[in-house]
């Protein structure tokens, strides 16, 4: 058995809200959209990873995912996203912090989804 990648799906009650978050702010680039269909959805990329972002109010309420984005180059992640969308950044850990672990991390967060971006 090989599993090759693992694709979330997250769940968004107004798709722009991830779109503005993913792509504007983390630069994902939409690989495939159905944005004006009855059930918007799509694809989104970036550096090998893939996540697909849906329109679903019911189920947005009940998904609140939290995601980890290992990097080589955090602090050159954390000097853009904090220049560009300092409102993403999580009021808990909202500087590149050295975790009791040994991490380096920070957070960012919308009403939806936190991410924290890692260097080991």
């Amino acid at each position: 058995m090989n599993f090759t990648r693992l694709v979330p799906n997250v769940y968004y009650q107004d798709i722009k809200d991830g779109l503005k978050f993913f792509v504007d702010c983390l630069g994902f680039e939409i690989a495939h959209e159905e944005l004006t269909s009855d059930s918007p959805f799509c694809v989104i990329e970036r550096d090998g990873l893939q996540i697909f972002l849906f329109q679903h109010a019911e189920l947005a309420k009940e998904h609140n995912p939290e995601f980890r984005f290992q990097t080589k180059g955090i602090e050159d992640v954390y000097k853009t996203v904090s220049a560009s969308h300092p409102e993403f950044l999580h009021p808990n850990l909202s500087k590149v912090t050295v975790r009791p672990w040994g991490a380096k991390e920070f957070a960012l967060r919308d009403h939806q989804v936190c991410i924290i971006v890692q260097q080991w």
